[in-house]
This record gives C-alpha cells, structure tokens and sequence, in this order.
C-alpha cells in the first residue's frame, strides 16, 4: 500500500476549505478565537446545567428566538436537497448547518446548555479525551461544531444532532424506533497528523483496535484465514445486511468460549465512551438480533500501517450491528446499531 493514504471528506469540507490548510495555518488564531465555550474550572462547574440530555435539549430548545429556530431547528422528517433526509444523514466530516457553536449566534447561557448535552452523552471519564480530540482535529470544542435539534422537544419524538470533523453525536430520548444512540454515529481522531505512524501515538481511541486484535492474536492458523480480508469495504460502508446477509469474515459461532470471550471485551471497549443508557441501548438491540453469536469479526489487510500485522482496520459486524474501525491513514468509525434489519442507512 501506498504511504500516501487518502481521506478525501477529512481533507476538504463542504465549504471547500482545505481543513489540513487551514489547522496549520490558522493554529495560533484558533488558540486566540476559538477557547472552549466551557471552562472547566471547580467555580464554573457548580454553575453547568445539570439533569439528563434530553432535558437539557427541551431547555435549550424553549430558550431559543424564532431566529435562531429558523437556522438549527427542523421537522422530524426534513429532506435536504443535497443531503436526503437531514435528521439520519452520517458522514466522517460535514456540518448539519452553517452555524457555529462558537460564534454570537448563541447567547453564554445557551452554550453551556449545549456543552453540558455534550458532556451529558458521555461517559464522564472519557470528556477529557473527547475535548483533546476536538483540540486535535478542529482547533478545540465549538470550532467547526454545529447542532440542530429535529422536532419538538417535550411534545413528541425529537432528536438533537451534533457534527463536525469526526464527529456525528446524537440525543433522542428514544424517539427513535428500533436504533442505538438516536441513528448512526461516527467519531474519529488523527491526534499525529494526517497519516498516523502504526503505532497511531497519541490517539484516543486506537486501544480499541489493540483489543481487537488480541481476539486474532488467539484464533488458529485456519481461523486467521477465515477473518483476515484483502480488501477494505468502502470508507461509508455500514448499512445493515440483515438476518440473510453474508457477513464478513469468521462467524463467532466458530470461536471458542475464551476468542468469545475477547470479543465481549472488545465490545465493552466499544461502547465505554458513552453514557450507561446508550451503552445499555446497544447490548439490547444486539440481544433482540440474537447476540454476539450471530456476528462475524474481519480484520482488512488492506490499511495495515506499517506492516507490522497489527490490523488497523476491522468489523465487528451482526445483521443489524455494524462497528467499522478503520484506522488508515488515521482512526475512522461508523457505528450503526439497531433491532430492525430493514432500517436504512443515510451517509
């Protein structure tokens, strides 16, 4: 492979701003102008809305002018001419509108309802690592983050979506049928620079794929030949196969208690960064398809920085479970966790 590894939609955004361009030469302006909206000093944080997200959305929500609705707020089923239906739409870089957390738009007040939602989303040991993603790849919290809420919120099914580089984070109170985490999300990190080293030093999230890759480091010489693919699916490829579909790789149902057992535990690493009730969401959905025994494990030989054998990129992939790591040039995930199958996909 080549060493000049291409991410197209992490190089240019939907302004056409080269974003590489624009971090390193903008880097002591964004230091200046764009600080965290949030301060997170013990003073301040007596102060930071508290109650669950969904609250906190309702809140922000009946705080919001008539402007300001017109810009970020839409109906539960908003098409976008270029982007399809707006409240399902997932993608590894774009913006949901053209407004900015950090800017005037918001007053002080409203930001911090909007960063405690954010906090709120996560598990609290795991915000430090988020922010210093964020810091990473786009200059700090509120930077190139923008929100929209679909909806209304305290009086029927609503949903608050957040985006940015490497970042599709959403908060539903279950107003979405039969999907984990409100639809599918992304995150992602390139914490050394554009192509990561194989190592991927610094980046927040490449322990999951080192706990992946225990699971390969104990199947046999047969089974290996099973999971490990030649060739990577496509960057936004993780819709639902369904009950009848060929998953790829080597089916769990193959593996013995203690490989089982290791992917559990890759599981668990999965769904560590967000809240108990979202963590809670996935394990359910995953039960009603039937467990981790009707999911099979790939691992891609295609995006092996290095080619040092520790699988950058992988699948953890059930009928409707789809976990995309895929961690060349830099980390990439798409998650798409549901109980119904036939729930399609919108990247």
């Amino acid at each position: 492979m080549s060493d000049k590894r291409v991410c197209p939609d992490c190089e240019r955004d939907s302004s056409g701003v080269d974003r590489r361009q624009f971090l390193k030469a903008g880097a002591t302006a964004v230091a200046i102008s764009a600080m965290p909206v949030w301060i997170g000093s013990a003073a301040h944080a007596a102060d930071k809305p508290k109650g669950e997200p969904e609250t906190l959305v309702k809140t922000l929500f009946e705080t919001l002018s008539d402007d300001q609705k017109k810009k970020m707020c839409y109906d539960w089923d908003h098409v976008d001419p270029k982007m399809g239906l707006l409240r399902t739409r997932v993608a590894n870089n774009w913006h949901i509108n053209s407004v900015e957390i950090k800017g005037d738009f918001y007053t002080k007040p409203q930001k911090e309802l909007i960063r405690a939602i954010f906090e709120g989303c996560y598990n609290p040991e795991w915000i430090a690592k988020i922010d210093k993603q964020l810091d990473d790849d786009a200059g700090g919290y509120g930077n190139d983050q923008n929100v929209a809420i679909f909806g209304k919120p305290g009086s029927g099914k609503f949903e608050f979506v957040m985006t940015g580089r490497h970042l599709t984070l959403r908060c539903d109170g279950n107003s979405t049928e039969n999907m984990a985490f409100g639809g599918p999300i992304f995150y992602g990190h390139a914490a050394s620079g554009f192509n990561e080293e194989a190592t991927h030093p610094g980046n927040v999230f490449w322990h999951q794929a080192l706990e992946a890759n225990k699971v390969f480091e104990m199947l046999s010489g047969k089974q290996r030949e099973q999971a490990l693919i030649a060739k990577l699916p496509k960057e936004q490829d993780s819709g639902f196969r369904g009950s009848n579909g060929q998953l790829p790789g080597m089916a769990l149902t193959e593996m013995s208690a203690d490989q089982k057992a290791q992917v559990q535990q890759t599981l668990q690493k999965l769904i560590e960064p967000y809240r108990q009730t979202d963590k809670d969401e996935v394990l359910s959905c995953l039960k009603t398809q039937g467990g981790l025994d009707k999911c099979s494990l790939a691992f891609y030989s295609d995006g092996d920085i290095g080619s040092d054998k520790v699988w950058d990129c992988w699948r953890l992939e059930g009928p409707s479970f789809v976990w995309y790591f895929r961690g060349s040039p830099h980390v990439h995930v798409w998650v798409n966790v549901g109980s119904d199958p036939s729930i399609k996909l919108n990247a």
